[in-house]
Order: structure tokens, then sequence, then C-alpha cells
């Protein structure tokens, strides 16, 4: 991509309404536009990101056996009245009624619709157990809304729910989902502390949100200081002896009872970007989800949901991954690889040479934003450290005199001088 033909809407200022740094970066780096309280446009460099998020997402969501599904924003208040949910949700819940005066909402959650679902279709054990997920908007008004997209009224949201034939099916879902999300957090470059946490209106009796530890994070958590010293292996996790370890939010945290003494006992701020509940037959139970058991019996599902704040991970990614100049993205879910500045657009040997490049870079897989604007050194080069590209390459006069070109690493600031081939080898290596 060519940066004088994408829209990247950088500023030189920090929005004064923007009081944490990823709300900063995000609208100085032209990610996102507020179009009202709470609610935000993606612009092109912002949606790259989180389709990026979004797709290791879905790839370990698949790994880990669920299927994906896609159901509508707007459900049917009547759904709700089953469960019980309708009435006790709060004014979080936007509620609708369309021309025909049938009561419907925005969905907040889905854990109605999706057992009605498996309701229509899961009639036997045989068919358990399942995991459904979407990736789908949601909306709940909160009462303030704040942080850009941290703590937004619109936001987008991975669920998975689990549907088993008993409580040991489905605490092995549970931890199957935990240790799925331990793997997708660290894909993205992000340490996550599992929490044990307060399930609130969705219910159950077993829930872990994970945590990014960070000074501006909304929330305060104490934990053993072992999770500061514990290096996870995160393709074969001992999710038993991860649920052990001390990790609890504020209000579930007692000093009287806490098993953990002194000074291995941390108090830290944390950003929640996962959160899974295991709450039983509280929706199967009262919405009707029952199969027939191996001697004919009638038993009611077990049931867990799993959700990853998909909008609200790259802010917790800048949160944890950022310098003085701007955004540092870990590769896995920067917008693009490079960014290829070109220092003297007026030079034909210069811009014959980045052209060449451009089309190198491309040709090998790399996905490259070429700077072609006619603009001051200084300003491209903060733009690039701004937007965070985890390589940048820079072609001028002095780097063509010497057939190299300069590749600087955006983590740490690292340059070398390296021929074209050396270049495309240690990016595509």
């Amino acid at each position: 991509m060519r940066l004088s033909e994408f829209v990247l809407p950088t500023l030189k200022e920090t929005p004064a309404e923007a009081q944490i740094v990823s709300h900063q970066l995000m609208l100085r780096a032209g990610m996102i536009r507020q179009e009202s309280v709470g609610i935000y446009s993606w612009l092109p460099l912002g949606l790259r990101v989180m389709k990026n998020v979004e797709a290791i997402i879905r790839e370990e969501q698949n790994l880990a056996g669920a299927q994906e599904i896609l159901m509508p924003t707007i459900q049917s208040a009547d759904l709700w009245r089953e469960s019980g949910r309708y009435d006790d949700y709060g004014k979080e819940m936007l509620r609708i009624e369309d021309r025909h005066g049938r009561d419907l909402l925005y969905g907040p959650t889905n854990e109605e619709m999706v057992t009605a679902i498996l309701r229509d279709y899961i009639k036997s054990y045989r068919e358990l157990p399942v995991n459904l997920y979407h990736i789908q908007w949601k909306f709940r008004d909160e009462v303030r809304p704040r942080f850009g997209v941290m703590r937004g009224r619109e936001f987008l949201m991975k669920d998975a729910y689990s549907f088993d034939l008993d409580l040991e099916g489905a605490k092995k879902s549970y931890d199957n989902m935990f240790a799925t999300y331990l793997r997708t957090f660290t894909r993205m470059g992000l340490k996550a502390v599992p929490v044990r946490a307060d399930p609130g209106a969705i219910g159950g009796d077993m829930s872990h949100e994970f945590h990014i530890l960070t000074g501006t994070g909304e929330s305060a958590i104490f934990y053993d200081v072992i999770y500061d010293e514990l290096t996870l292996d995160v393709d074969n996790p001992d999710v038993e002896a991860l649920q052990s370890i001390y990790a609890v939010e504020e209000k579930l945290h007692d000093p009287v009872s806490c098993p953990v003494a002194g000074d291995r006992l941390k108090q830290a701020r944390g950003i929640e970007v996962g959160h899974i509940f295991y709450f039983g037959t509280k929706y199967s139970k009262a919405m009707g989800l029952v199969v027939d058991g191996p001697e004919g019996e009638r038993i009611i599902v077990e049931m867990g949901s799993y959700g990853i704040g998909v909008s609200r991970l790259p802010a917790a990614i800048i949160e944890a991954s950022h310098d003085k100049n701007g955004i540092i993205w870990p590769d896995s879910v920067a917008p693009f690889a490079v960014g290829l500045v070109n220092l003297k657009v007026a030079d034909k040997a210069c811009v014959s040479q980045c052209e060449d490049i451009y089309n190198r870079l491309r040709e090998a897989g790399i996905d490259v934003l070429y700077d072609d604007r006619d603009e001051r050194p200084g300003a491209k080069f903060a733009d690039m450290d701004l937007i965070g590209l985890p390589w940048q390459l820079v072609v001028g006069p002095r780097e063509l005199a010497v057939d190299r070109l300069e590749l600087k690493r955006r983590d740490g600031g690292a340059r070398e001088e390296l021929s074209l081939e050396s270049v495309l080898a240690k990016l595509t290596g």
C-alpha cells in the first residue's frame, strides 16, 4: 500500500479528551474516529490491526474444536424473558420496539440465543459435547464510557459457548478454553494473568478473567508473585497448577484468609481482555435444553461461556507495548510488516529503487506500507514511529551510494545496513 493513497489521518498533538496512552495513540495514529460517546469508527490502520487480532482468535478457537457461527445483533426479548434476565439486566441493555410492537434488544451477550439454537437441534447425548463461537458486535449502554475503545458502548466480541452432558465434561471444556486463551494472548505478544473473578450477570460458580498487567488498568488484582517468575508452556500448559495459583480480583480478595503472605502477595492494575465462565444449567434448565441420556433419561445440558474483547485488544496491546514516540506493534498483529521510507521523492534514482524494493517485498509476500509522500524526512520518521510497524526500511541518496538499505527494528531501535537480498531474507525468515 502506498501511503499517498492510504487514509491515515495522523495527529501531531494529543487530543484533550484522551486520558490513557492507548486512546491517545489510537487517535494520533489515525486508527479510530469517535462518532458519539463510546462509539467509534475503525479507520483503515486500526481495522487492519483488529482483523489480525480476530484472525489469531479464530485460528485458536478452531484448533480448540469450536465451530464458528454468526448470531444476529438484534435479539427477541422473549428469549431473555425465558431465562429471567430481561428485567434483571438493567439499563445497560438497549431495548427496542419494532413497528409491530415486538420487544427486541441489541444483544449485550448471547447465552439465551445460543441455548435456543441448541434446544432445536441437539436431542441426544451422542451429539455432545458441542462448542459454538461467533465474533459479533455488541452494545452495552455503559453509564461512563471512557478510555476510548477500552470501555466503549459498541464493541466487537468473540463469544464461545460449550455444551456438555455432565460436570466432568463441562470442566474439560472449561480447561480447554483456559489453555486456548493463554495461547491466544501469547501469540499477540501479551502475558495474561488468569484471575479468579465474579461471574456477574452471566451467572455461574467458576470464572476466570485474563488480565494484562499495566498501570492504566481499570481493575485492581491481587496475585502471587510466582506469576512474575513464571514462563508459561503455552503449547502444553498445566491448567490445574495455574488455576491453583492465587490471583483474584479486588472484590474477591480477603486479606484475612489470603493464602499468600508477605512479599509474595502483589497488588497491580490489570486490563481485562478475556473472561470465561462455567454456569452449569442456569440457562439450559430455564429454557428447556435437555437431551436423552444413555438409558433414555432426560438430562439437562451443562454449559459454559467464553468471551474475548476483540476491539479492546488493540488498545490493551498498545498499553503493554509503546514508547514516547508511539506504538510498538508485535509482528503478529501489526497492520503492515514493514514501512518503506523514501527520503527523497524528487530524486529519480531513489524513486526507481523504492519502486523496485516495493515490488520485490510484495512479491515475497511481505505486507508493506510505502511512504512515497513529498514530506520532510523528520515527518516521515515521526509517522513511522507513531504507527509502530515492526520494521522500517530507509532509502535515500546515502543508501544508494553504498548500495545498502537501512533496516530499523521499531522495538529497541536497532539499525543495520543490508543489501536488498539480505533484507528479504531477514523479513521472510
